[in-house]
């Protein structure tokens, strides 16, 4: 387990390009650490989640071209999450918007304190999020929840969030904690298993059920083959814990 802590706190965590830029080498470096097998995403100063994009640092991605094609450049911070192969727990203690939000969204799991808020108000500036917020958000909470967020541009508390789906769990006082537990729990599975399974929810989100019933037995069927996969049946036999190796 390791986490990721947006650290810009007298700025709410608002997202500069040097941070983007930071944040997706993070990205390609846990992607292909062994080592790491969940990851936790949270703010720093116990005021914002993340405000998003720092507005008045925008300039600094170039042109309008070269905005349009900062996902292949890796530099979108949202996107690095997105592309996270481990389970992704977003913890969440206050102002969670724009940005902010479109990198929760891009998490596998959600946590929040009771006092958290969220809004989509890209709206607000004349457009919206490009990172996941009107695809993500659609899926999380549905078209309805979604579109009244995104034309508004409103903010909601914890407990609408909650109510909409868009959270897992709601938690009072320390989110962080709760989290590393969840985070805890996941790492001591075999993390093949654990990226495959993150991987198949995501192909339920995005083809025919038919097709995606296929590709689920595809994928069971490889993790059949795994040491993993012989360590569980070896353990379950013999009434105790497996040892997961990641092979």
């Amino acid at each position: 387990m390791t986490t990721i802590t947006l650290n810009r706190p007298d700025k709410l965590n608002a997202m500069s390009v040097a941070m983007d830029e930071q944040l997706n080498q993070i990205v390609h470096e846990l992607n292909n650490d062994p080592d790491v097998r969940v990851v936790v995403l949270t703010g720093a100063g116990g005021r914002a989640f993340s405000a998003g994009s720092d507005i008045t640092d925008l300039d600094g991605y170039g042109s309008n071209w070269e905005y349009r094609n900062r996902f292949d450049a890796r530099r979108d911070y949202a996107r690095a999450i997105w592309l996270i192969r481990k389970p992704v727990i977003a913890a969440i203690d206050g102002y969670c918007i724009g940005g902010g939000l479109e990198m929760a969204l891009a998490s596998d799991i959600r946590l929040a304190t009771s006092r958290s808020s969220f809004a989509a108000g890209e709206i607000k500036w004349g457009w919206h999020g490009g990172s996941g917020a009107t695809q993500l958000l659609t899926h999380a909470i549905g078209p309805g929840n979604a579109a009244k967020l995104l034309l508004t541009g409103d903010r909601i508390d914890a407990a609408t969030a909650d109510r909409y789906g868009l959270l897992q769990e709601l938690v009072e006082g320390n989110v962080l904690p709760r989290a590393r537990e969840i985070a805890k729990h996941i790492a001591e599975l075999s993390p093949i298993a654990a990226e495959r399974t993150k991987y198949m929810v995501r192909v339920a989100q995005n083809v025919p059920l038919e097709a995606g019933l296929l590709i689920e037995n595809d994928s069971f069927a490889y993790l059949m083959t795994t040491e993993d996969s012989t360590e569980g049946q070896r353990a379950f036999a013999e009434k105790r814990t497996p040892e997961f190796r990641g092979r």
